[in-house]
């Protein structure tokens, strides 16, 4: 009986340890894998530190949003910034030296690539100003459809989340450990983000200011304030995060007034919504010059779903009150049902101030030197590369203001860490390669520059192709796959593989 009782406990502590067990062989496997992909990214990917977005597995190619020089960064998401947030998020999870070096690492590079002024371009080139203007002078002129990278102006820039991003990394860094190596920098970037604050609240989509560019006698429009690619919504992101970290009440007060810079903008009735950029003065501009002087029904939805994030964290309902004409009017500016059933959409991307009606856009030529891109009323034939329509889901922003009106604000600000990232775990260890990455189809490519843009009009269709003649440099997706390497890749999967390092400590 006594042999019986104890083949009973010894199998019931099998039993037990069993789960254990397995969750330290799977930890064990998790944290191989993110060490081998990291080593390789580290040490055979980036330069000095930085990093694009996609290359060949060979390396003799790469990109960023255009194709980049060996010598050359990416600030831009999901490039340098973001590769240095996924390594603070593995050293956090793991506790491995070697994540936070790979951080370190990357702060340099963004340090080194930094604007005297505070901020940050797009990218930035390790072997020189003068290997940047030639990258610009032939790369970027040549890119059609980018017009931002036509023209070098040699200051920082707020789209694309290209300042931020940088600038919160450092952040993120600097209360990793305190270290004051990374203060200076962080106190440029941050000091950067106020210089460059218009005294209504509104941010320049570029700083410091210049108007050096004209294109198709369109005005710089650089200056302008910008609500377009969340240039406010995350600089405004930035100041609330620092100043609650750093016990800096002067950048919330900075941020409450970007904030209520959303009220300043929206138009009065009978059109009271938003454009994507403004002039200092708060009027309607244009932007690039498939960006017309209008109202965009998108921006209108965005930025709804801003006030109702202010009205959460301040509980001010000056936020709210006039959202429901904002949505009345969405409502009124719809697609037709027979364009919506065509499109798949529910709302033209641009509307004409003082008409109500919808503009579409075109283009024609076949690259930078002999194409012009025009506005009108007719939605066909429409460009490929910049949607005419939008899919706006007002009942559902309905739905949500009702929610506000019904909630007890104010709330915390969300943790910059809160959001899951749900992937196959077994799957994201299977596919790493014997050679430590993620091997990964590349969404977009590009033509290598072959000299400057002919005049004459290259035969084909390009009023509706991602990419006009071989001459254009733009991005495109490739009619057959193009296997590579992707940093947007390894941040999702190392996401996913720390979630579940995460998972298992809990447990």
């Amino acid at each position: 009986m006594r042999r019986a009782a104890s083949l009973v406990c010894l199998l019931a502590g099998a039993a037990v340890a069993s789960p254990s067990v397995e969750a330290a062989t799977e930890r064990e496997r998790i944290e191989d894998a993110m060490r081998r992909a990291t080593r390789f990214m580290v040490e055979t990917v980036s330069h000095e530190g930085g990093y694009v977005w996609n290359y060949l597995p060979d390396l003799s190619r790469r990109w960023g949003e255009l194709e980049a020089s060996p010598t050359m960064i990416w600030i831009q998401p999901p490039g340098t910034a973001s590769m240095g947030e996924v390594f603070l998020d593995a050293h956090a999870a793991t506790g491995d030296a070697l994540y936070y070096d790979a951080a370190v690492r990357t702060a340099r590079a963004l340090i080194r690539a930094q604007h005297p002024s505070g901020g940050w371009n797009y990218c930035a080139d390790f072997a020189g100003e003068e290997s940047l203007r030639a990258w610009y002078a032939t790369v970027g002129r040549n890119a059609w459809r980018l017009e931002e990278f036509q023209h070098y102006y040699g200051n920082a820039t707020f789209d694309d989340s290209v300042t931020a991003s940088a600038a919160r990394f450092l952040l993120q860094l600097y209360l990793a450990r305190r270290d004051e190596a990374f203060r200076p920098a962080l106190d440029r970037a941050i000091q950067f983000v106020l210089d460059a604050q218009y005294p209504n609240g509104a941010w320049p989509q570029r700083f410091p200011l210049m108007s050096g560019f004209s294109k198709d006698g369109h005005p710089d429009y650089s200056g302008f304030a910008t609500f377009n690619d969340d240039v406010a919504a995350e600089n405004i992101d930035l100041l609330l995060r620092a100043a609650e970290t750093l016990g800096q009440p002067r950048l919330a007060e900075a941020a409450r007034r970007g904030m209520d810079a959303f009220l300043l903008a929206q138009l009065p009735p009978p059109q009271p919504g938003w454009a994507l950029q403004y002039t200092v003065d708060l009027q309607p501009a244009g932007a690039r010059t498939y960006e017309p002087r209008a109202l965009a029904t998108h921006a209108t939805a965005e930025n709804i779903e801003q006030l109702f994030r202010f009205y959460r964290m301040t509980g001010d309902g000056k936020y709210l009150a006039r959202v429901p004409e904002a949505l009345d009017w969405l409502d009124a500016v719809a697609l037709p049902r027979d364009l919506q059933r065509e499109t798949g959409r529910t709302h033209p991307t641009f509307i004409e101030l003082g008409t109500n009606q919808p503009l579409y856009i075109h283009r024609s030529g076949s690259n930078a030197a002999n194409g012009r891109y025009y506005v009108d009323r007719n939605p066909s034939t429409t460009v490929a590369h910049y949607a005419s329509f939008r899919a706006i889901d007002v009942r559902g922003l309905r739905r949500e203001l009702e929610r506000c009106q019904q909630e007890t604000p104010p709330r915390r600000l969300p943790s910059a860490g809160s959001v899951r990232h749900r992937g196959d775990v077994p799957v994201v260890l299977r596919e790493l390669s014997a050679a430590g990455y993620w091997p990964a189809p590349l969404a977009r490519i590009s033509h290598p520059y072959r000299g400057e843009a002919p005049a004459e009009v290259a035969p084909g269709e390009f009023a509706q192709s991602q990419v006009g003649d071989t001459w254009d440099t733009s991005p495109y997706p490739p009619e057959q796959p193009v296997i590579g390497i992707s940093t947007a890749r390894y941040i999702e999967n190392m996401r996913v593989l720390i979630d579940r390092l995460r998972q298992i400590k809990t447990k």
